[in-house]
C-alpha cells in the first residue's frame, strides 16, 4: 500500500513537512533491519516524499538508548508520545488522525496477538511482547486503548487467507481472542477489504464494507 502511495500522482498533493509518523507496532530488531517495519516503510515510501526527518518517530530497537530491554523501549516510546499529547488528549497520546493497522489471518492488529497478556492492559500504551506466535517474538506495540485515541481507525485486509478474521472481527467477538474486534477509532472506524477477504462477511454487514 505505501509503494502504491508513493506512485500516485496524488501524492505530491500531499504536504508531507506537515505530517508527523508514528508506529503502531515494531519488531524488537535494529535500525535498518529488514524485518522492521519502519525498514519497509522507508524503503517503499519515506525516502520518496519531502517528509521531514525528525517528523518521523520509529520504535527503538535493541541497538536504542535502551540497547536489549524492551520494556524500556516501549516505556521510552510512551513518554515521546506524552511529550506531543495536548491537555485534550486521552491517555497521554496524541490524537492521531489515522490510524492504519493491518489484521492477520489469526486476527491479531500491531502486535496484538491473540490471548496474549498485552491485550489486558488498561493503564500502559505501549507495551513489550514476548513470546509473538509469528517470528520475531519480541516486539513493541501500542495498546488497544492508546489505539482507540485515533479519530480514525483503518483496518486493510487482503487475501481469502483472510476472510475469517475480519468475520471473527465483525462478529462483536472480545478483543481477548480477537483482537481485530477491539480496533475502533473516536470517530471512524473503517475495514478497507478486497472481495476475498470479505467473502465471510454476515450479509446484514456486507453494505457496509469497503471494497
Amino acid at each position: 500500500m505505501l509503494a502504491e502511495l508513493a506512485a500516485a500522482p496524488a501524492r505530491d498533493a500531499v504536504d508531507w513537512r506537515r505530517i508527523e509518523i508514528w508506529w503502531g507496532d515494531e519488531r524488537f530488531l535494529p535500525a535498518g533491519h529488514p524485518e522492521r517495519n519502519e525498514t519497509g516503510a522507508r524503503t517503499a515510501l519515506l525516502d520518496h516524499v519531502d517528509v521531514r526527518p525528525a517528523s518521523v518517530h520509529p520504535m527503538p530497537g535493541p541497538d536504542g538508548p535502551d540497547g536489549p530491554d524492551p520494556e524500556a523501549a516501549a516505556e521510552r516510546y510512551a513518554a515521546d508520545l506524552r511529550a506531543v499529547a495536548q491537555p485534550q488528549d486521552r491517555r497521554g497520546v496524541p490524537a492521531f488522525d489515522v490510524l492504519l493497522l493491518g489484521i492477520g489471518p489469526d486476527a491479531h492488529i500491531a502486535s496484538l496477538f491473540p490471548g496474549l497478556p498485552a491485550l489486558y492492559e488498561q493503564d500502559r500504551t505501549v507495551v513489550a511482547v514476548r513470546g509473538a506466535p509469528k517470528p520475531p517474538p519480541t516486539r513493541l506495540s501500542l495498546t488497544l486503548p492508546a489505539i482507540r485515541c485515533a479519530d480514525d481507525v483503518w483496518v486493510l485486509a487482503s487475501g481469502r487467507e483472510k476472510a475469517d478474521a475480519v468475520r471473527l472481527a465483525l462478529s462483536g467477538a472480545g478483543p481477548v481472542q480477537v483482537p481485530a474486534a477491539g480496533a475502533q477509532g473516536r470517530q471512524q472506524t473503517l475495514f478497507l477489504i478486497d472481495r476475498a477477504a470479505a467473502a465471510q462477511v454476515p450479509p446484514q454487514l456486507g453494505r457496509h464494507a469497503s471494497h
